[in-house]
């Protein structure tokens, strides 16, 4: 692997955790997976977005800063790098799509602040699915609360994160459309992507779609 610190990134179902995983498996990295089963404002959330929106997503954004400040700090001597799934920016992403203005104002003097003592990663892969798909992936996984999620939910998140790569100058970022292969249960499909996180890729952002 070329890089020091990767990070995976898609709309929820994308299937991050599961590439992310096996991709630190494969090459003995240190794996950072997001802790978000244990927030208790979630369920409630996707109930009740408006009540719960400020308090969940500053719950997330403590939680990732604590464990990516935790993790990034120390050099671990026996993995070869470090792959994420998830960017701490997501949580300006997702606060950008469920908070009102003056809580979106507030939150993101938290995040800027908290934000700078955090080192970047060098390449950071999107997982792009349409919303059908990840519907699919979010009823196959099974987890009660997220099959409260409306669709036009997903296609707000996937818009912001498509507004945040675009505003984007200086990282590697790769968008891999994965609609029509598995690369969970077809090794052919993974080893595909491996290839094009692997190649040497310049600053900027890359599309590729595969089939």
């Amino acid at each position: 692997m070329r890089y020091n610190y990767v990070v995976i990134e898609g709309t929820i179902g994308a299937g991050k955790t599961s590439l992310a995983t096996r991709i630190s498996e494969q090459y003995n990295a240190r794996l950072i997976l997001e802790q978000f089963e244990d927030n208790s404002f979630l369920p409630k959330f996707y109930l009740e977005p408006d009540k719960y929106a400020f308090p969940l997503e500053m719950s997330f954004l403590a939680s990732r800063f604590q464990q990516l400040k935790d993790q990034l700090s120390t050099q671990d001597l026996f993995k070869s790098f470090t792959i994420s799934d998830y960017f701490i920016n997501k949580s300006l992403i997702f606060a950008g799509k469920t908070l009102q203005k003056d809580e979106l104002a507030l939150y993101s003097r938290f995040f800027n602040i908290i934000n700078a003592s955090l080192p970047k990663p060098d390449l950071l892969v999107y997982l792009y699915l349409d919303v059908e798909n990840l519907k699919k992936n979010i009823v196959k996984r099974g987890r009660s609360y997220e099959l409260e999620i409306e669709n036009n939910y997903l296609e707000k998140i996937q818009t912001g994160y498509f507004e945040y790569i675009r505003q984007q100058r200086d990282m590697r970022i790769l968008i891999i459309d994965t609609n029509h292969i598995d690369f969970v249960e077809n090794e052919c499909d993974y080893n595909k992507i491996l290839e094009i996180i692997n190649r040497e890729h310049k600053k900027g952002i890359h599309r590729f779609v595969l089939e």
